[in-house]
């Protein structure tokens, strides 16, 4: 391994903060994941942690805030982080990274604690899976009228669809959603137990755990006006904050995406105190990276060498092809698989 390492820096540029993202930790698949690309098992995680601790030395976030130029950070700093508000994070990775001894964030969406209703992402997956796409078109038809392309795949709607909807549009297409899958949000919400309960968050600080904002209902941020910062972003701040008794001072991009970044976001963000802001665009970071623009890897865990290759090497040839780009003057956009860049 040690000589991978040597290997691997001949891809690319210096890479500083190593981040990783992980979302759901379960054993099985639900109709509400299947498809969605967010879980790993509990076997393929502490494999994953492990590793980490093994060739890495993993970081607090507090570290991170403390070094901006990231020269009193150890060689090989890595910072774990968790996406979305998924039970399974309390239930299952929380005791493993203490059993590890590894500090992590956890940006979570207050709108969906205490399981009173599902995240767009969840509803859209159980009705696709349980209910069949046509029910999923039917409620794009709703929005979209007969213009709306006919959708194969939840990757289209993750990947097309949604983010091409305003906030109005997004709401009327889960009410269609609802409506014509007749589903019964609040009852499968509670049924399935997807999400933490505010006294699961509030044990998660205790697991060394800091908390992070990930906006309130899990939106494409390119789709807020700043008169929507407060009901998205603030609000889910005041929530997280009230609800697990800790200062939330990251925010986490939901999808990953730097299209969702908007300087207004930013402007928004650094006045009301935030700290640092998270991506998911598998890049590498290098030395004195914009602690507002941290890229986070959505790492394949099947085995470690697979991990190492998407840790270590495809983030550098990413940075590299970036670069290129930007030295064309031409633009790339990437977004990994619809939830590898989740978020």
């Amino acid at each position: 391994m040690p000589g991978r390492f040597s290997v691997a820096r001949i891809f690319g540029p210096s890479y500083s903060l190593r981040c990783v993202v992980f979302h759901n930790i379960s054993v099985a698949e639900s109709p509400f994941t299947t498809g969605m690309n967010v879980s790993t098992t509990p076997s393929k995680f502490e494999a994953a942690l492990k590793f980490l601790t093994t060739y890495y030395e993993p970081v607090r976030l507090e570290d991170v805030l403390t070094d901006p130029d990231s020269r009193c950070l150890p060689p090989r700093a890595v910072l774990v982080t968790f996406d979305d508000a998924y039970a399974s994070v309390a239930d299952v990775a929380a005791p493993l990274c203490q059993k590890f001894g590894v500090p992590a964030v956890f940006f979570v969406n207050a709108a969906f604690l205490d399981n009173q209703r599902l995240a767009p992402d969840n509803l859209v997956c159980y009705a696709a899976n349980v209910l069949g796409m046509e029910t999923v078109n039917t409620a794009a038809r709703a929005v979209r009228g007969a213009e709306s392309p006919e959708f194969r795949f939840l990757s289209d709607i993750f990947e097309k669809f949604f983010p091409s909807l305003t906030l109005a549009e997004r709401e009327a297409f889960l009410e269609a959603l609802r409506s014509s899958g007749e589903i019964d949000e609040r009852c499968l919400a509670k049924e399935a137990g997807l999400y933490l309960t505010r006294e699961q968050l509030r044990a998660l600080v205790a697991f060394d755990f800091e908390i992070g904002n990930h906006t309130y209902s899990h939106v494409h941020c390119r789709s807020l006006r700043p008169e929507d910062f407060g009901e998205e972003i603030d609000r889910n701040k005041v929530e997280l904050e009230a609800a697990s008794g800790a200062k939330v001072r990251s925010f986490s991009q939901p999808y990953g995406s730097s299209k969702d970044l908007t300087p207004e976001l930013i402007y928004h963000l650094k006045q009301s105190g935030y700290e640092a802001v998270f991506l998911s665009e598998s890049v590498a970071n290098p030395r004195s990276a914009d602690r507002f623009h941290l890229n986070r890897v959505n790492a394949r865990v099947d085995d470690d060498g697979t991990f190492f290759f998407e840790l270590e090497v495809l983030p550098r040839l990413r940075a590299v092809r970036n670069q290129l780009f930007r030295d064309s003057g031409e633009t790339f956009d990437r977004t990994n698989s619809f939830r590898r860049g989740a978020n």
